[in-house]
């Protein structure tokens, strides 16, 4: 295996995977399904593992790193901006294909036995603002809401620079386990080729294409505008506003995407996407220890942007509900701003469940689209995570941080994990 290239263990993994999900659906060995999904869940498992340490120290460590960033307000201007119009034009592609598809328009499935999903007082947005802030610090934490430990992690990031040389033995503690944790989260990232067959293979097994029949519509639209992001709008980006060579980009950021595409996670696939974008796209370091871990957590194109577009309007549909001007407006702007509550965990269902909301469509709709999630989720935290390295390399070029020979150079291997660097000014570390 060391002889292949860890892009190629990835693919490799994925053809054995479906192989292996074909031959337990065709021959109904329910042994092999079952084992396919246990190796599936335990990487997985292994993933979330460590989202709780790995955000909060990440969203420290990047917070505290802008200090060594001259023109660091100027940067995250500009990140934040350049997270907004990406997903806006997402959302247009989204809303697009929603009104030349019309994914719910002779849908049959019933609607009597949806139920509506039980979020925790996330469906609306009084619910979404009040659920940022945590009650209680260690709920956060043992319950995994990443968006209160961004915040956290915002909070105390801030008050760290504010406090200054006292609070340098906290920060010193922050970046020690962010090393120990991305170390082993790396170990983890090794195994994603197995972790990949799993995952593929119980998809294959389990579903087939049998659930995608009567939602075909909305499936196909899913992928047809994330592929449209990911062909279209992300390469234009780079050409003309990047000033880059798209097909480079795309050859150096593969591994992250494979791997965001199979785990369903741009948090687990924030240690590689981090290191893609500094080893490979030539973003400077400082920069990319703050740009990456925010936009891990708050930039979501597929599962913030496309997918709740033609979502509401599949919902819409099915419920025989009309949408005006006015709700295709209040959903774009439902998938600017809200973004940040995917939170980089699998699945959309927040996201979906604010734009109901919000919209005043039924819940009972996001009950209909549960089954299918794992397979749309796919293409959708893809999506993701290409925007997350999109967007610093635009920024990056613009600011005069992107080193253009490592962006131009042949891909370096990604097969050794990483190793604590340590930027040319100040004493902190940048986030490896």
């Amino acid at each position: 295996m060391k002889k292949l290239s860890f892009s190629l263990q990835l693919l490799l993994g994925l053809v054995i995977g479906a192989a292996l999900g074909f031959v337990a659906r065709a021959g109904d060995v329910a042994w092999l399904t079952a084992t396919l999904t246990e190796v599936g869940k335990i990487f997985v498992q292994l993933l979330k593992l460590a989202v709780a340490p790995l955000v909060f120290t990440a969203v420290v460590v990047s917070v505290a790193n802008l200090r060594n960033v001259s023109g660091a307000a100027r940067l995250a201007g500009k990140t934040l901006l350049w997270f907004l119009i990406t997903s806006l034009i997402a959302v247009v592609f989204g809303i697009g294909l929603g009104l030349i598809l019309n994914p719910g328009l002779g849908v049959t499935i019933s609607t009597s036995g949806a139920k509506a999903v039980d979020l925790d007082g996330a469906g609306t947005w009084l619910d979404f603002l009040t659920g940022i802030i945590p009650t209680n610090i260690v709920t956060a934490f043992t319950e995994l809401n990443v968006l209160q430990i961004v915040f956290l992690g915002v909070v105390l990031g801030a008050a760290a620079l504010a406090v200054g040389e006292k609070a340098e033995p906290f920060l010193g503690f922050s970046r020690s386990v962010l090393d120990l944790v991305q170390k082993a989260l790396w170990w983890v990232i090794r195994l994603a080729p197995i972790g990949t067959a799993g995952l593929i293979g119980k998809s294959v097994a389990s579903y087939g294409w049998d659930l995608l029949a009567p939602l075909a519509k909305l499936s196909a639209g899913v992928y047809i505008g994330c592929l449209l992001v990911l062909l279209v709008s992300y390469p234009l980006l780079l050409a003309f506003v990047g000033k880059v060579s798209p097909l480079t980009f795309y050859r150096n950021a593969w591994p992250a995407i494979e791997l965001a595409f199979v785990s369903r996670s741009s948090v687990g696939t924030m240690p590689l996407t981090q290191r893609v974008t500094t080893e490979r796209l030539g973003v400077d370091r400082d920069y990319a220890s703050f740009a990456v871990p925010f936009g891990a957590t708050t930039k979501m194109d597929g599962c913030a942007a496309i997918y709740p577009a033609l979502a509401a309007i599949f919902v819409a549909q099915v419920f025989g509900v009309h949408l005006h001007v006015g709700h295709y407006l209040l959903i774009a702007f439902v998938s600017v701003v809200g973004s940040a509550a995917t939170a980089g965990l699998t699945g959309a269902i927040v996201m979906l469940t604010l734009t109901l909301s919000t919209l005043g469509l039924p819940l009972e709709g996001v009950g209909l689209l549960l089954a299918i999630d794992p397979i749309l989720d796919m293409i959708r935290t893809a999506t993701n995570v290409t925007g997350q390295m999109v967007v610093p390399v635009l920024v990056a070029r613009s600011e005069g941080r992107l080193d253009e020979e490592v962006f131009s150079a042949p891909p370096q291997p990604l097969d050794e994990a990483p190793a604590a660097v340590r930027p040319a000014s100040g004493p902190e570390p940048a986030l490896a």
